[in-house]
């Protein structure tokens, strides 16, 4: 019985440990005859998305989103997801967001543009998602000690340099908001050049590996057990009388 016991707890942790969040490649995409990790975060700002490990070579904003949308045409992507994860794909691929608003420079996060802000997409994976630091502290004082892009999780084609958003800066029809991977965030002319990354939103759940599924089995076992179990002891006192 004891056993059976150990079993069924080492199922259920083995279970629990499967479903934690988190950072967490949940397969991948073949692109161009390559393939590229798929890794999901579970809460960035609030929604779960899944990012595509691609960078794409510098090319200016319209070119960006251009590439990020034309991910989505049939045939450019195929996926292979890890079958112990479903995904609901909620919208199409694009590139990454950014909270727009005035052009206020500051360290403390609270800004639009400059230092430990994480409100962006980019900005949430760098310092929240993947753990990294800013140049400069909350207080503006800098170098901070391993500042940097110095981890990268399970991406692998992530560079610290500036990533296009989708997002336009309204002040100005020519600018647009873009993220620097060491911690830096900005808006400039949309002309200019830099690199993309393609992000898309959707609800991933963990499916449950064969194993698992004796978890059921081992607990209506217990159940029945736990029921014989009773109906001797009760049978015992009885006897006994």
């Amino acid at each position: 019985m004891k056993k059976v016991i150990v079993l069924v707890v080492l199922m259920v942790m083995g279970y629990s440990i499967q479903a934690q969040g988190g950072l967490i490649t949940i397969g991948t995409a073949t692109y161009s005859g390559s393939d590229y990790n798929l890794i999901w975060d579970d809460d960035n700002n609030g929604n779960s998305v899944v990012w595509m490990d691609y960078t794409n070579s510098i090319a200016d904003w319209t070119d960006q989103k251009s590439w990020a949308t034309g991910l989505n045409s049939a045939g450019v992507l195929t996926y292979n997801i890890d079958p112990g994860y479903a995904i609901t794909w909620n919208n199409d691929w694009r590139l990454p967001t950014t909270v727009d608003g005035p052009n206020v420079f500051g360290y403390d996060g609270n800004t639009t543009a400059g230092h430990n802000i994480t409100t962006s997409e980019m900005g949430h994976l760098y310092y929240t998602e993947l753990g990294n630091i800013g140049y400069y502290d909350t207080t503006g004082s800098g170098p901070q000690s391993g500042w940097g892009l110095t981890n990268t999780g399970d991406f692998q084609n992530l560079i610290s340099s500036y990533y296009w958003s989708s997002t336009e800066y309204s002040a100005s029809i020519d600018d647009a908001w873009n993220f620097h991977f060491n911690g830096f965030q900005i808006r400039s002319y949309w002309g200019g050049s830099n690199y993309g990354l393609a992000v898309r939103s959707g609800n991933v759940t963990a499916v449950p590996e064969p194993a698992t599924a004796l978890l059921g089995v081992g607990l209506a076992g217990l159940g029945v057990y736990g029921v014989r179990r009773r109906r001797r002891l009760s049978t015992k006192k009885v006897n006994s009388a």
